[in-house]
């Protein structure tokens, strides 16, 4: 899949496909940010427990209901295969996927 063209600093991958469906398993935002938690500022990390959090360029959530992997552009600059990875399993799996921003919490 092609890199936006916008200058959104975000894409959200949603667990609904184009159909509407919710994708499963439940936890599959958990398992890819997990796959992708070695790609990171600075590189991976090898300190005792490092494996156990989540890369601040791909991130599950849930928002309005919906699970979610947001996928920070810094990304796609410093590991385009990567990002491809997750850009192709979006398509793959026919998940919508948003280009938007996070907003901090008030």
């Amino acid at each position: 899949m092609a890199a936006p063209a916008s200058s959104s600093k975000e894409v959200f991958i949603q667990g609904v496909t184009h159909a509407g469906k919710t994708f499963r398993p439940s936890d599959w935002a958990e398992r890819l940010a997990g796959v992708m938690s070695q790609f990171r500022p600075g590189g991976a990390r090898s300190t005792p427990g490092a494996h156990l959090g989540y890369s601040p360029w791909c991130i599950p959530t849930t928002l309005g209901g919906v699970k979610c992997v947001v996928v920070h552009s810094e990304l796609r600059d410093h590991e385009p295969m990567a990002w491809d990875f997750v850009m192709n399993f979006a398509r793959d799996n026919d998940l919508q996927v948003v280009e938007a921003c996070l907003l901090p919490d008030a």
